[in-house]
């Protein structure tokens, strides 16, 4: 079936999402290199520059991660009418909206606002499962609302909570791209 041929399955459509974005790898490589920032400056600059480098770095997100996806010869996009591109939006949307919650619980204490980040930005990663059809998602998820949990009970310093966050968007990027780089286009 061609992708442009529409009813889409399911498997169809997370095919699609999968190939057009590598699944997914580039733009988490692209948030890693966001919480980066955000952890060198925690370490040079106030704890405010920090949060904020993290909100600008991850508005960067998208583009960024489009751009990589093209470097690695994949289109950067989906096929029009791809039903898990609804999911992708509706997810980003969730997330943009519960930041004002990590905000404020910076207010109370600047070292909790990147664990809080890590368990808003997991949970997003839950319903990536579904979008691009890989079970590894959960993983992911998982790893960053515990990491971020861990991080908040061991009372962590403020930097530490953006280079773990760093590290498993990270590191987990580089595993989602080994299982899909072979990935052909659609018949």
């Amino acid at each position: 079936m061609k992708m442009e041929t529409l009813p889409l399955t399911i498997n169809d459509a997370q095919r699609d999402m999968r190939y057009g974005y590598a699944g997914g790898a580039p733009g988490m490589f692209a948030s890693a290199m966001a919480w980066c920032a955000a952890g060198t400056m925690a370490l040079y600059g106030t704890s405010n520059q920090a949060i904020a480098t993290l909100f600008v770095g991850g508005m960067m997100i998208h583009p960024v991660g489009v751009l990589l996806t093209k470097l690695l010869r994949r289109p950067g996009a989906h096929t029009k009418g791809n039903p898990c591109a609804t999911l992708a939006m509706e997810s980003t949307i969730l997330m943009i909206m519960s930041f004002p919650l990590a905000y404020g619980v910076s207010l109370v204490n600047a070292a909790w606002f990147y664990p809080a980040m890590m368990m808003i930005i997991g949970g997003r990663f839950l319903l990536f499962s579904t979008m691009y059809g890989m079970k590894i998602y959960w993983a992911v998820g998982a790893t960053l609302g515990i990491g971020g949990w861990l991080l908040y009970k061991a009372g962590a310093p403020f930097a530490m909570g953006a280079f773990t966050g760093c590290a498993i968007e990270g590191s987990f990027a580089f595993i989602i791209y080994a299982m899909v780089r072979k990935d052909k286009a659609n018949p």
